[in-house]
């Protein structure tokens, strides 16, 4: 297994450092390595980045405010010179806290943190079931079907509405439709479908998932209710 990581750090001897630690362990790919975050930032959205070795102090934006600017965030392992970042490192959930100076041993137990955790993420991943592709943003996403709670049209678009995020697609809500697993999703509403399984109560003219109500036509009613049953 082999994570594909970057390094961020102003200094040039401490990027030259834990690069030349990245290119030494059979672990790791380098992507690229950048003197500041802004630079970086590009890296993150256009790579398959599973893995920052970030430091915390650098001009114009530090380490903190790239994650905060970051929409989908990879394994985070903090390199500094202060210990007392320690703490809000944490609250990022970073894999890892290095301080310099580091030390080849330390650097490879912060490297068997972030493979065991992405392993670990791939074995979740594996249990939640059946997935789909779907295009938004112009960027191609996995999304597995279970964490979906409702689809809605939205003009030439449909909005998938996820545990984590909302995502715009352009499609119809007929052709959405066919991709989603059949017995598990049903279409209440010509602009609504939603995830069987997440409905956690319904009447007849609404449909509970945790504090939205998705409207049920007149004509569908009879068909949630059945479906449900036959979940």
């Amino acid at each position: 297994m082999k994570l594909n990581c970057i390094v961020v750090d102003d200094s040039a001897i401490q990027r030259m450092t834990i690069t030349k630690l990245v290119n030494e362990s059979t672990n790791l790919n380098l992507v690229g390595d950048f003197a500041n975050a802004l630079e970086s930032k590009n890296a993150i959205n256009n790579n398959s980045v599973d893995l920052i070795f970030l430091d915390i102090e650098m001009p114009l934006i530090n380490g903190f405010d790239l994650l905060d600017g970051l929409k989908e965030k990879p394994q985070i392992v903090f390199i500094t010179s202060k210990a007392d970042y320690a703490v809000k490192a944490f609250d990022y959930e970073a894999t890892d806290f290095l301080q310099k100076p580091i030390t080849k041993e330390r650097f490879l137990k912060a490297v068997k943190k972030a493979l065991e955790l992405h392993q670990l993420r791939n074995e979740v991943a594996e249990d939640l079931g059946e997935a789909i592709i779907i295009k938004s943003n112009l960027k191609k996403l996995k999304i597995y079907t279970s964490k979906i709670k409702w689809v809605e049209a939205f003009g030439d678009y449909i909005k998938i509405i996820t545990d984590e995020d909302s995502h715009l697609v352009l499609s119809t809500m007929k052709s959405f439709e066919k991709e989603l697993p059949e017995g598990k999703f049903a279409r209440v509403h010509k602009s609504y479908i939603v995830n069987l399984e997440r409905v956690e109560k319904f009447n007849s003219k609404f449909a509970e998932i945790g504090k939205t109500k998705i409207p049920i036509s007149r004509n569908k009613k009879e068909v949630i209710a059945v479906a449900i049953e036959n979940l």
